[in-house]
């Protein structure tokens, strides 16, 4: 059976930190008492520890591997195919189509199933294989364009430390096709 989804993914994770840790995993599921239309509402939070943090994987239709995130403790709130979790203490790495890859850092990220975005955000800092750099206060990360928005105090730095600030950037993992304004 195929899982898709970050309710795919929560339930992945869900399942792993109770295998691989030591302990019971700690988790806390509680429904609300009204159902909507699509199902009925779920607040699930998770806490791991520095040995065994949270993970969430996303892969794209054609099974390829879009992100990987790595958090300290979780909360998700919503319904199936409509879930929106927050993240704490964040290390993401996106992977693009060609091979690419950004890596960043955050205290924070938002997951939303129905915008079909990730949000990072407090402090991001953000990094390519070739050395450049990317800090802003926060940065959006749109699974169909595979684009990137960052916002506020939005500072880019290339590997000879040229340096170029604005408000906001626009660009694509690898930090190459670049707008800031």
């Amino acid at each position: 059976m195929k899982l898709r989804g970050f309710s795919a993914a929560l339930c992945a994770a869900v399942l792993l930190c109770a295998c691989a840790a030591p302990q019971p995993a700690k988790l806390a599921v509680s429904p609300s008492p009204t159902a909507s239309v699509g199902g009925v509402w779920l607040h699930v939070t998770g806490h791991g520890s520095a040995r065994h943090p949270l993970r969430f994987v996303g892969t794209t239709a054609g099974n390829r591997k879009e992100y990987d995130l790595v958090a300290r403790s979780y909360e998700s709130v919503g319904v199936q195919g409509s879930t929106v979790a927050t993240l704490f203490q964040v290390h993401a790495i996106f992977f693009g189509k060609s091979g690419s890859k950004l890596v960043a850092d955050a205290a924070k990220a938002i997951i939303d199933e129905t915008a079909n975005t990730i949000t990072l955000m407090d402090n991001v800092h953000a990094r390519t294989s070739s050395g450049m750099t990317l800090d802003c206060d926060r940065l959006r990360y749109d699974r169909a364009t595979e684009m990137v928005h960052g916002e506020g105090h939005v500072v880019m730095t290339d590997p000879h430390g040229m340096r170029a600030t604005g408000n906001t950037v626009d660009s694509d993992i690898t930090l190459t096709r670049t707008h800031l304004q």
